[in-house]
């Protein structure tokens, strides 16, 4: 699979990959902050500046690898600390950090969708480019937004569930949290991960589609 490498298409990547991880990861800063908690931004990690939220093997290494020998593109960045106890009423507070980055990521793949209508009417030397890199950003932030919501711990929307739940009850969720990864990476070698995430990655994208056709037809 190596021999599919693109590079083109690998560097019309970088820019949707880094957006797609950083205002991720700084919404969750913006979030905790929004209700007490001032941890990421003693950190400087309330910014979309992408060096202060690289991780070299989750944002640089794994997604290259991925890249090169895999149909998709996988990675992460580093996660932004929160301190649980400065939230005002901890658990809607932790519930709306949580949403933050996936939210953010939905809403990007938005933004994107708009950059895609607006590529047909840009100078047709940048028309093709413009499209694929808004492509892969519809993409890659459908992904991101699916697969953070799934209800698994650590990933966000576990964290959001865990925070309706009565105290005994997220006791025992939270007992699931050292597997999380192992049921992810079960859940992709079986297939099934793809299974439960694509009809919502599919219907991201259609919406995005048509938001990019009324773009286009505005314009």
């Amino acid at each position: 699979m190596f021999q599919s490498f693109d590079l083109g298409i690998f560097l019309l990547a970088i820019v949707p990959v880094l957006l797609a991880l950083t205002v991720h990861e700084a919404s969750h800063g913006y979030m905790a902050r929004h209700y007490g908690d001032r941890t990421a931004e003693q950190l400087g990690r309330l910014t979309l500046n992408p060096l202060a939220h690289i991780d070299l093997v989750g944002t640089i290494i794994i997604p290259l690898l991925t890249f090169m020998f895999t149909p998709f593109i996988f990675g992460w960045a580093k996660p932004v600390p929160v301190q649980t106890r400065n939230l005002r009423n901890m658990r809607v507070g932790m519930r709306m950090v949580a949403i933050a980055g996936p939210a953010s990521n939905l809403m990007m793949a938005l933004v994107w969708a708009v950059i895609l209508g607006l590529s047909y009417v840009v100078p047709m030397t940048f028309q093709e480019g413009l499209a694929k890199m808004a492509s892969i950003g519809i993409m890659i932030n459908a992904v991101l937004f699916t697969l953070n919501m799934l209800p698994i711990l650590p990933l966000d929307g576990g964290r959001f569930v865990d925070s309706f739940l009565p105290a005994k009850a997220s006791q025992s969720f939270q007992k699931i949290e050292p597997y999380g990864t192992w049921i992810l990476i079960g859940l992709m070698m079986t297939g099934l991960l793809w299974m439960i995430m694509g009809p919502v990655v599919t219907m991201i994208m259609k919406f995005s589609q048509l938001i990019a056709a009324l773009v286009a037809g505005i314009f």
